[in-house]
């Protein structure tokens, strides 16, 4: 296994998924109370599918990364 930050700007590599789960800590972890792992992981897979399928983004357009990814294989 290699370390991503073997080189010069390699920290770059890692920023969208850092920048990911802070917001995943900060809408979704910290602020909710779980008591078992399956609670945790049904958070964790809400949170993912909202993301994706519900949640508009700035950098995609306001548009939901599963519209767009989806109308790539769209005929």
């Amino acid at each position: 296994i290699r370390q991503s930050m073997d080189g010069r700007s390699r920290w770059a590599d890692n920023i969208m998924i850092e920048r990911w789960f802070r917001s995943l800590k900060t809408e979704q972890l910290y602020p909710n109370e779980y008591h078992t792992p399956r609670e945790l992981r049904q958070l964790i897979n809400q949170y993912v599918d909202d993301y994706n399928g519900i949640r508009p983004h700035e950098a995609l357009g306001y548009e939901v990364p599963d519209k767009l990814y989806f109308n790539r294989f769209a005929a």
